[in-house]
């Protein structure tokens, strides 16, 4: 008799959205990462280096990180206005999936 063999799948890291702590697998989130240079980038692909934080898609998400302070907060940096507008462009240019 044949034996099945049991096929093993790894668990989808989750990761918790700063803005409304929701959590869900890792590409469903958008990271924001800190570079060595204290600037605060988009990092769709999430290799860059650094130290990162994740956000929904909802652009309402994005906003609520960037004037209530929790990615300055995840991050432990202050985000320059420049990096803040940058920000929202990208948020502005995000498609929204259900």
């Amino acid at each position: 008799m044949a034996r099945a063999t049991a096929v093993r799948t790894r668990p989808l890291p989750q990761r918790t959205c700063v803005a409304c702590g929701r959590v869900s697998a890792k590409r469903e989130f958008v990271r924001i990462a800190r570079t060595a240079e204290n600037r605060v980038l988009p990092d769709p692909t999430g290799k860059e280096p650094g130290r990162g934080a994740y956000l929904c898609q909802q652009p309402s998400c994005w906003e609520q990180a960037i004037k209530k302070g929790r990615l300055e907060r995840s991050l432990k940096v202050s985000i320059l206005s420049e990096d803040a507008e940058g920000l929202r462009a990208f948020a502005a240019g995000i498609e929204v999936t259900p």
